[in-house]
């Protein structure tokens, strides 16, 4: 059986979850390539939002990129984002992904910043639907709760509504349906271990090739 993905060109844009080569731009990137995409671009800066990916923007604490088949880049401290209009208009993507969701979530803030993440969403998402391009954007995953970034299952839940709400016409992926809160290990309530990645991976995958 042919995959829907087969002969697609992707475009994967997103945070920290892309910036290592053992997260989700190898796990993610090698499945849709054996799924028979025609080829996939991934570019991860860490700690990015939305909005960085309008204009070139640096990152704060590295990034990577991949291309195909070949290995990971890691660009380290001179990681910067690429405008989301000139990645459409040098890859000309079939479907563009977008993983981002914990650096958009204010852990550590008392309360969610609701006007801000919803200028975030709308903004790329409409830089990138407006040409007719599809794209899906693949929420947040549950972690663990506690770590560097203070991450809760409470607040985590609150962001994956509110972004999976504000992102027509991209196809909303709810990772929280992937797993049991705190089931996938993590080395510090965010980032997770090889294997949780790998789970993570197949999960989208998977999401992706329903009609």
């Amino acid at each position: 059986m042919v995959s829907i993905l087969a002969g697609l060109t992707i475009l994967i844009i997103g945070d920290s979850h892309l910036a290592t080569p053992n997260y989700l731009i190898g796990s993610l990137h090698d499945n849709l390539l054996k799924q028979g995409a025609k080829t996939v671009h991934t570019v991860g800066v860490c700690g990015s939002t939305p909005s960085d990916w309008l204009v070139a923007t640096p990152g704060t604490c590295g990034g990577a990129e991949r291309i195909g088949s070949a290995k990971t880049v890691v660009t380290g401290s001179g990681a910067m984002t690429k405008p989301i209009a000139q990645l459409l208009a040098s890859d000309k993507p079939d479907l563009v992904l977008i993983v981002m969701g914990d650096t958009m979530a204010g852990y550590t803030k008392e309360s969610f910043p609701k006007t801000w993440a919803w200028q975030q969403t709308t903004g790329l998402v409409k830089a990138i639907s407006a040409g007719g391009t599809k794209c899906a954007w693949i929420g947040p995953a549950w972690g663990s709760e506690g770590g560097k970034y203070g991450k809760t299952f409470a607040r985590v839940e609150l962001t994956s509504r509110f972004i999976g709400a504000n992102v027509a016409p991209c196809k909303y992926i709810d990772s929280l349906s992937f797993s049991k809160k705190g089931e996938w290990a993590t080395v510090d309530g965010q980032h997770f271990t090889a294997p949780g990645y790998s789970q993570w991976a197949n999960a989208i995958t998977k999401a992706l090739e329903k009609p």
